[in-house]
């Protein structure tokens, strides 16, 4: 008989815009919501719970930890543990103020930069238009 998964609980943060994916949009800016998902799911569960594309966030932190920036996110298969804090900004957001001296990343973020920094180093947005760089 196989043994039944346990439910862990996220607490997710969702900035600007990406607000709108939370049921309830309680703060003005972010909203705050706790989700409940099986145990050995993973931040692409997640993203596809809150029935949010990826390419919509920009900076993402995992327990305070750097996981993703806009066009790099090794964070995807990034396995959550029960009270685990993720905190998405949407792409118009800014650095966060309390990370201006720079920011521990999570494990997978740290392997994508040593694996591949020319991925990380060139990462950029698409262009909307042909007068921007």
């Amino acid at each position: 008989m196989e043994e039944a998964k346990i439910d862990i609980t996220l607490e997710v943060y969702l900035y600007g815009a990406l607000k709108s994916y939370a049921p309830d949009a309680q703060q003005k800016g972010f909203a705050r919501i706790l989700v409940k998902v099986p145990e050995g799911q993973c931040l692409r569960d997640l993203l596809a719970r809150l029935q949010m594309p990826t390419t919509e966030r920009g900076i993402t932190f995992i327990n305070g930890n750097l996981s993703a920036l806009p066009g790099f996110q090794p964070d995807l298969g990034h396995i959550f543990q029960d009270g685990d804090r993720v905190a998405f900004f949407d792409l118009r957001s800014m650095w966060p103020h309390q990370y201006r001296s720079g920011a521990q990343m999570t494990a997978e973020m740290t392997r994508a930069i040593e694996e591949n920094p020319e991925e990380y180093l060139h990462h950029q947005h698409e262009k909307k238009d042909k007068d921007r760089s």
